[in-house]
């Protein structure tokens, strides 16, 4: 099931907030930590998550621990659904 949940963050997070469509992203590469997101595409990629999900992320879980991998992530999804 973290397929189905990792796919689309891999897509969004390439094509809307990287704008690079054809940029391959590991499930377990550093988005935050490493800067390749920063805090105000951490909103948009919030925004997309509750979105496309139908989940709701607290404020307080915007951070590197539960953002800084599609797995970790996807983890914070998946008990959601």
């Amino acid at each position: 099931m973290t397929t189905d949940l990792i796919s689309p963050l891999k897509e969004f997070i390439a094509t809307e907030i990287l704008r690079q469509p054809n940029r391959i992203i590991a499930n377990d590469e550093k988005l935050i930590s490493s800067g390749l997101i920063d805090s105000f595409s951490l909103m948009d990629l919030a925004l997309f998550v509750e979105d496309t999900f139908n989940v709701r992320i607290d404020d307080t879980e915007l951070n590197a621990e539960t953002f800084d991998t599609l797995e970790a992530l996807a983890e914070l999804i998946q008990p959601r659904l």
